[in-house]
């Protein structure tokens, strides 16, 4: 039963995401007004606010002027659902882990999708994250089940690598990337160090994978792309699966 309250509460919070992808990168304030339809602005009442029922009972389109609504939209909240049912699942020896990891990830899919969507990781995001996870991490570690002190650590030499890269060549790597990685740096380090490294390595190779990806595709080698969806990935990859991936690692060396 706890991952499917889990996915529930990600449908809930998919919801909310959609809300804060769609105005934050416009300035807007993402409390008021209540959701409305980006076409014809007309406020969307709540028995028409249901993640993903109500889209498809409107048939993709607002019931006041007909406009058609991204499918992006019921997508973005199956995503978080299945995420949040993902971190129940992984993390069952403990809710309260399961449940940070299922708001860190959250946190992933929106960055990503506005970085993807506009080039940028809003601070409007990753700022209030830093000392909101913090105080999780530290709660965390008085319950026994997170290492503040890694936490910290994750946090310093994650981020701290990258602000040297950035410094180095900052047209390589932004100092949203910088921020971003700070975060995870300082939740996976709360499950361990071994987390925070297998994150780095995937970011890596899988930002490495789609540069040339990027490439084959026509893009110019002088052209931005998008970092922080991949650094995202290797985040929610070694959330799900560092310890073995650390493990397999280590086998092949011994």
């Amino acid at each position: 039963m706890i991952p499917l309250v889990f996915a529930l509460f990600g449908l809930v919070i998919g919801s909310f995401l959609t809300v804060v992808m769609y105005r934050l990168p416009r300035k807007e304030s993402i409390v008021s007004p209540r959701s409305r339809c980006p076409s014809c602005g007309k406020t969307i009442p709540a028995s028409q606010n249901i993640p993903v029922v109500s889209w498809l009972l409107l048939r993709g389109r607002c019931a006041n002027c007909g406009e058609r609504i991204s499918p992006k939209y019921p997508l973005i909240e199956l995503a978080t659902a299945a995420l949040f049912a993902g971190a129940a699942l992984r993390f069952d020896y403990s809710i309260y882990v399961a449940l940070v990891m299922a708001l860190f990830l959250a946190v992933m899919l929106a960055v990503s999708i506005i970085d993807i969507d506009h080039g940028i990781i809003p601070n409007r995001i990753i700022y209030p994250a830093l000392p909101a996870f913090a105080v999780l991490e530290a709660i965390g570690w008085v319950m026994g089940d997170l290492d503040f002190v890694r936490s910290v650590i994750g946090f310093l030499a994650y981020g701290g690598f990258l602000l040297i890269v950035a410094l180095i060549a900052p047209r390589a790597m932004g100092m949203g990337d910088v921020k971003l990685v700070a975060l995870i740096g300082l939740v996976l380090g709360g499950l361990g160090l071994r987390f925070v490294w297998v994150a780095a390595a995937a970011g890596v190779f899988a930002g490495g994978i789609g540069g040339i990806g990027a490439l084959l595709a026509g893009r110019g080698r002088k052209q931005t792309m998008p970092f922080g969806p991949y650094l995202a990935a290797g985040a929610a990859i070694s959330a799900f699966a560092g310890a073995e991936i650390s493990r397999a690692y280590l086998n092949l060396l011994t």
